[in-house]
Protein backbone atom coordinates (compact mmCIF):
# COMPACT_ATOMS: atom_id res chain seq x y z
CA UNK A 1 0.00 0.00 0.00
CA UNK A 2 2.70 2.57 0.51
CA UNK A 3 6.04 2.86 -1.31
CA UNK A 4 9.36 2.87 0.87
CA UNK A 5 11.90 5.09 -0.40
CA UNK A 6 15.22 3.34 0.86
CA UNK A 7 18.07 4.81 -1.41
CA UNK A 8 19.32 7.32 0.83
CA UNK A 9 19.83 9.95 -2.00
CA UNK A 10 16.66 9.88 -3.47
CA UNK A 11 14.99 10.43 0.47
CA UNK A 12 17.16 13.68 0.21
CA UNK A 13 15.82 14.74 -3.27
CA UNK A 14 12.44 14.42 -1.96
CA UNK A 15 12.88 16.61 1.47
CA UNK A 16 14.29 19.24 -0.61
CA UNK A 17 12.06 19.57 -2.84
CA UNK A 18 9.27 19.44 -0.03
CA UNK A 19 11.40 22.61 1.47
CA UNK A 20 11.62 24.16 -1.65
CA UNK A 21 7.51 24.03 -1.88
CA UNK A 22 7.25 25.34 1.91
CA UNK A 23 9.57 28.04 1.52
CA UNK A 24 7.59 29.47 -1.49
CA UNK A 25 3.89 29.17 0.37
CA UNK A 26 5.62 31.10 3.38
CA UNK A 27 7.04 33.83 0.64
CA UNK A 28 3.73 34.10 -1.44
CA UNK A 29 1.83 34.49 2.14
CA UNK A 30 4.01 36.88 3.73
CA UNK A 31 3.83 38.92 -0.05
CA UNK A 32 -0.41 38.21 -0.28
CA UNK A 33 -0.31 39.59 4.09
CA UNK A 34 2.15 42.95 3.10
CA UNK A 35 -0.21 43.67 0.07
CA UNK A 36 -3.71 43.29 2.34
CA UNK A 37 -1.57 45.63 5.10
CA UNK A 38 -0.89 48.45 2.76
CA UNK A 39 -4.43 48.03 0.94
CA UNK A 40 -5.74 48.28 4.68
CA UNK A 41 -3.90 51.22 5.27
CA UNK A 42 -4.66 52.93 1.92
CA UNK A 43 -8.19 52.40 2.93
CA UNK A 44 -8.25 53.99 6.19
CA UNK A 45 -6.62 56.98 5.18
CA UNK A 46 -9.11 57.40 2.48
CA UNK A 47 -12.10 56.03 4.47
CA UNK A 48 -10.94 59.28 7.06
CA UNK A 49 -10.22 61.76 4.44
CA UNK A 50 -13.70 61.18 2.90
CA UNK A 51 -15.32 61.37 6.52
CA UNK A 52 -13.66 64.35 7.26
CA UNK A 53 -14.52 66.43 4.11
CA UNK A 54 -17.90 64.67 4.13
CA UNK A 55 -18.38 66.10 7.94
CA UNK A 56 -17.00 69.32 7.14
CA UNK A 57 -20.05 70.09 4.19
CA UNK A 58 -22.50 68.94 6.52
CA UNK A 59 -21.92 71.49 9.59
CA UNK A 60 -19.67 73.96 7.97
CA UNK A 61 -23.11 75.60 6.63
CA UNK A 62 -24.68 79.28 6.82
CA UNK A 63 -27.88 80.10 8.35
CA UNK A 64 -29.93 82.99 6.79
CA UNK A 65 -30.94 84.52 9.72
CA UNK A 66 -33.02 87.52 7.82
CA UNK A 67 -33.85 88.70 4.19
CA UNK A 68 -35.06 91.85 2.66
CA UNK A 69 -35.59 93.90 0.07
CA UNK A 70 -35.15 97.32 -1.09
CA UNK A 71 -37.88 98.95 -3.10
CA UNK A 72 -37.23 101.44 -5.92
CA UNK A 73 -40.98 101.93 -7.84
CA UNK A 74 -42.23 98.91 -8.57
CA UNK A 75 -39.57 96.32 -8.31
CA UNK A 76 -36.96 95.08 -5.77
CA UNK A 77 -33.67 96.26 -6.84
CA UNK A 78 -31.40 94.92 -4.30
CA UNK A 79 -31.38 91.81 -1.86
CA UNK A 80 -29.98 91.92 1.36
CA UNK A 81 -29.63 88.10 3.41
CA UNK A 82 -28.23 88.64 7.10
CA UNK A 83 -26.49 85.12 7.61
CA UNK A 84 -24.20 83.64 10.60
CA UNK A 85 -22.41 80.18 11.10
CA UNK A 86 -24.41 76.91 11.21
CA UNK A 87 -24.42 75.39 14.83
CA UNK A 88 -20.73 74.13 15.27
CA UNK A 89 -19.07 75.46 12.02
CA UNK A 90 -15.74 76.54 11.29
CA UNK A 91 -15.21 79.52 10.12
CA UNK A 92 -17.01 80.38 7.03
CA UNK A 93 -15.16 83.34 4.27
CA UNK A 94 -17.46 84.48 2.22
CA UNK A 95 -14.94 85.91 -0.39
CA UNK A 96 -14.46 81.91 -1.00
CA UNK A 97 -18.45 81.22 -1.20
CA UNK A 98 -20.68 81.54 -4.15
CA UNK A 99 -24.44 82.31 -4.87
CA UNK A 100 -26.63 80.36 -7.18
CA UNK A 101 -29.11 82.88 -8.57
CA UNK A 102 -32.25 81.13 -10.01
CA UNK A 103 -34.98 83.63 -10.56
CA UNK A 104 -37.90 83.71 -13.04
CA UNK A 105 -36.36 84.55 -15.94
CA UNK A 106 -32.55 83.99 -15.28
CA UNK A 107 -29.78 81.56 -13.63
CA UNK A 108 -26.37 82.45 -12.66
CA UNK A 109 -23.53 81.70 -10.15
CA UNK A 110 -22.53 84.92 -8.38
CA UNK A 111 -18.78 85.58 -6.95
CA UNK A 112 -17.66 87.47 -3.88
CA UNK A 113 -16.66 91.41 -4.62
CA UNK A 114 -14.59 93.08 -1.89
CA UNK A 115 -15.75 96.28 -3.70
CA UNK A 116 -18.89 98.38 -3.87
CA UNK A 117 -18.34 97.88 -7.70
CA UNK A 118 -20.36 94.48 -7.33
CA UNK A 119 -23.73 96.35 -6.40
CA UNK A 120 -23.58 97.35 -10.13
CA UNK A 121 -22.71 94.03 -10.98
CA UNK A 122 -24.97 91.17 -12.65
CA UNK A 123 -22.49 88.43 -11.52
CA UNK A 124 -21.37 89.32 -8.14
CA UNK A 125 -22.43 89.79 -4.50
CA UNK A 126 -21.15 92.28 -1.72
CA UNK A 127 -20.88 91.73 2.40
CA UNK A 128 -21.10 94.21 4.79
CA UNK A 129 -20.18 93.32 8.42
CA UNK A 130 -23.26 93.81 10.87
CA UNK A 131 -21.94 92.35 13.80
CA UNK A 132 -18.67 91.37 14.14
CA UNK A 133 -15.12 92.04 13.52
CA UNK A 134 -14.73 91.09 9.43
CA UNK A 135 -16.84 91.57 6.63
CA UNK A 136 -16.34 88.57 5.03
CA UNK A 137 -15.11 86.02 7.73
CA UNK A 138 -17.65 84.32 9.81
CA UNK A 139 -15.78 83.58 12.92
CA UNK A 140 -18.02 83.18 15.43
CA UNK A 141 -21.72 81.89 15.70
CA UNK A 142 -22.56 85.58 17.03
CA UNK A 143 -21.18 87.10 14.14
CA UNK A 144 -23.79 88.00 11.26
CA UNK A 145 -22.83 89.42 7.69
CA UNK A 146 -24.82 91.63 5.49
CA UNK A 147 -25.10 89.51 1.76
CA UNK A 148 -26.12 92.40 -0.75
CA UNK A 149 -27.80 91.46 -4.46
CA UNK A 150 -28.20 93.92 -6.79
CA UNK A 151 -31.52 92.32 -8.72
CA UNK A 152 -31.77 95.11 -11.12
CA UNK A 153 -32.56 98.84 -11.59
CA UNK A 154 -30.14 101.92 -12.51
CA UNK A 155 -26.74 102.25 -11.78
CA UNK A 156 -26.43 103.41 -8.06
CA UNK A 157 -23.19 105.20 -8.04
CA UNK A 158 -24.02 107.64 -10.94
CA UNK A 159 -27.99 107.76 -10.77
CA UNK A 160 -28.31 109.91 -13.65
CA UNK A 161 -30.78 109.06 -16.39
CA UNK A 162 -28.60 108.17 -18.86
CA UNK A 163 -27.42 105.23 -17.27
CA UNK A 164 -28.50 101.74 -18.70
CA UNK A 165 -30.72 99.19 -16.58
CA UNK A 166 -27.49 96.62 -15.20
CA UNK A 167 -27.99 93.84 -12.28
CA UNK A 168 -28.76 90.28 -12.42
CA UNK A 169 -31.96 90.85 -13.85
CA UNK A 170 -34.53 93.64 -14.22
CA UNK A 171 -35.63 93.85 -10.29
CA UNK A 172 -37.87 91.59 -8.66
CA UNK A 173 -41.62 92.34 -9.25
CA UNK A 174 -44.29 92.08 -6.82
CA UNK A 175 -44.93 88.11 -6.74
CA UNK A 176 -41.24 86.84 -7.80
CA UNK A 177 -39.41 84.24 -6.33
CA UNK A 178 -36.02 83.09 -6.51
CA UNK A 179 -33.96 80.69 -5.24
CA UNK A 180 -30.77 81.33 -3.78
CA UNK A 181 -28.03 78.49 -2.95
CA UNK A 182 -25.19 79.73 -0.69
CA UNK A 183 -22.33 77.40 -1.30
CA UNK A 184 -19.08 77.48 1.35
CA UNK A 185 -15.69 77.08 0.89
CA UNK A 186 -16.02 73.89 2.21
CA UNK A 187 -18.66 72.60 -0.26
CA UNK A 188 -22.01 73.00 2.18
CA UNK A 189 -24.72 74.14 0.51
CA UNK A 190 -27.20 76.26 1.97
CA UNK A 191 -30.81 77.41 0.11
CA UNK A 192 -32.86 79.58 0.56
CA UNK A 193 -35.55 80.90 -0.95
CA UNK A 194 -36.58 84.83 -1.57
CA UNK A 195 -40.23 85.78 -1.92
CA UNK A 196 -41.11 89.03 -3.28
CA UNK A 197 -44.86 89.88 -1.67
CA UNK A 198 -47.77 90.31 -3.98
CA UNK A 199 -47.96 94.28 -3.23
CA UNK A 200 -45.02 96.77 -3.40
CA UNK A 201 -47.01 100.10 -3.55
CA UNK A 202 -46.16 101.98 -0.87
CA UNK A 203 -43.42 100.14 0.08
CA UNK A 204 -39.51 101.49 0.80
CA UNK A 205 -38.43 97.86 1.75
CA UNK A 206 -40.16 93.71 2.24
CA UNK A 207 -39.31 90.74 3.93
CA UNK A 208 -38.70 88.32 1.51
Amino acid sequence: MFEFINDEDERGQVGIGTLIVFIAMVLVAAIAAGVLINTAGFLQSKGSATGEEASAQVSNRIDVVSAYGNVSGESVDFVNLTVRQAAGADNINLSKSTIQWIGPDKAVTLTHNTSANALNSSDEFYTENVKGDNSDVLVQQSDRISVVLFAGGTNQTNKSTSDPEIGITDGLGAGDEVQLTLTTQYGSKTTYWATVPESLKDKNAVTL
